[in-house]
């Protein structure tokens, strides 16, 4: 059946295929072609329905030569505004040290925290630009970001406001995270309730009032906050208009993704450990599973997430890189996809589902992005491949040929 399309098309994509993660799993479109007008997605479907005049209305016409098209990636968790090295933790870490006991000798967040409370904004802005850049390159189109390696109101800004440049200097969305609740900071050692004041009377007010996060992350774990301190930093959120989402269950059950999804938070992101009550309540809550295997691989973990729950009680697993310094200094997604394949037992399809339309869930971005959808941000990435599962397969290569946000390529092959 011949289609209607608009009567000017920016862009035409025709001779691909799509996956378009629009229905029930990748939703593939053989011998596909996807227009794009005003920066939104307007029509995706098999080029033998195009109007044969279709031409006449297109500004630009692109032939993917039998390339795959697949939505942007959604990168739903990282960390990559920070300065110093970690590696000689890593060092560590071959020689049987553990993320905890590094972590009380002074290392871990800590010690990222001393670097990045030490650093200048434009350094900050220096750094976390390659980053992004890297990200970017491999067809990553919307990024969360945390701060969280301040832990005091001053670095905490400064973090967030370079996450606003990060903005202002890039063309994919990036969502602003606060991540105060990260981990106690050395001046508040003894006092660990006098920091979470600090926190929930001072830091969050001022956040809101600059309007410089869109969400509020807290680490509830045994080395970090308990679920009473927790809760105190959701209230808080929750009464000033902000979204919450959780570390939870990284290290131990410690219940805190059944209270984030008591407060209907985003996402509960690690979940290692988490129990099938806990699951529950996340799958009534419409609470995304976000897995991070990078922290897992990289923290020589052994207990693995519950995916044949997630899986049974149809709760939206993502998937995302978890870039930071010290559990999964990981700069690519492809890279991740495999390991969540091989490390967690997720198939090529959930993985990728993982970066596309899950991770979208997981910020609350699924109306948007995500996937190839008309009406949804023409974000999009087309890839030199033969099937989608070469994203899983090859890991670590990433082999873009085009990237388009909202609309516009950012990237061109330059074999074009």
């Amino acid at each position: 059946m011949k289609i209607s399309l608009p009567e000017k098309i920016d862009t035409c994509f025709t001779n691909c295929h799509l996956a378009t993660m629009a229905g029930k799993g990748l939703s593939i479109i053989k011998n596909g072609a996807l227009a794009v007008s005003g920066g939104k997605i307007s029509w995706a479907g098999q080029k033998k329905d195009l109007p044969e005049n279709y031409s006449t209305r297109c500004k630009e016409i692109i032939d993917c030569r039998d390339r795959w098209i697949l939505p942007g990636f959604v990168d739903c968790h990282t960390h990559l505004v920070w300065a110093g090295s970690r590696s000689h933790e890593f060092e560590m870490r071959l020689n049987g040290a553990t993320y905890e006991e590094i972590s009380k000798k002074g290392g871990g967040i800590a010690s990222t925290v001393k670097a990045t409370r030490g650093a200048s904004r434009e350094d900050l802005l220096h750094l976390a630009s390659k980053r992004v850049k890297t990200l970017l390159l491999q067809g990553i189109t919307t990024l969360e970001i945390k701060s969280g390696y301040g832990l005091n109101l001053e670095t905490e800004i400064k973090i967030l406001e370079v996450i606003h440049e990060l903005k202002k200097a890039f063309p994919l969305r990036i969502e602003p995270t606060f991540l105060g609740a990260h981990a106690l900071p050395p001046e508040f050692r003894d006092n660990s309730d006098g920091y979470i004041d600090l926190v929930t009377k001072t830091m969050l007010p001022k956040i809101k009032e600059q309007g410089i996060a869109t969400a509020v992350d807290v680490f509830c774990e045994r080395i970090a906050f308990s679920l009473e301190q927790t809760k105190r930093v959701f209230q808080a959120a929750k009464a000033l208009g902000l979204r919450v989402k959780l570390h939870a269950e990284q290290l131990s059950d410690s219940g805190g993704a059944a209270l984030a999804s008591r407060f209907n938070a985003l996402s509960c992101d690690h979940l290692e450990y988490l129990s099938l009550s806990s699951a529950t309540k996340m799958a009534r809550h419409k609470v995304t599973a976000v897995l991070l295997p990078g922290a897992f691989y990289y923290l020589k973990e052994k207990q693995k997430p519950l995916v044949q729950v997630f899986r049974d009680l149809k709760i939206p697993m993502a998937v995302s890189t978890d870039l930071n310094p010290g559990s999964s200094p990981v700069h690519s997604m492809t890279l991740i996809l495999n390991m969540a394949c091989i490390l967690f037992g997720l198939t090529c399809e959930e993985a990728l589902l993982g970066a596309t339309i899950n991770g979208a869930k997981a910020l609350g971005l699924e109306h948007a992005k995500g996937s190839l959808e008309p009406g949804k941000d023409a974000d999009l990435v087309v890839w030199d491949i033969d099937e989608p599962s070469d994203l899983c397969y090859l890991a670590g290569l990433s082999p873009v040929d085009k990237i388009m946000i909202k609309g516009h390529i950012y990237h061109r092959n330059l074999d074009d």
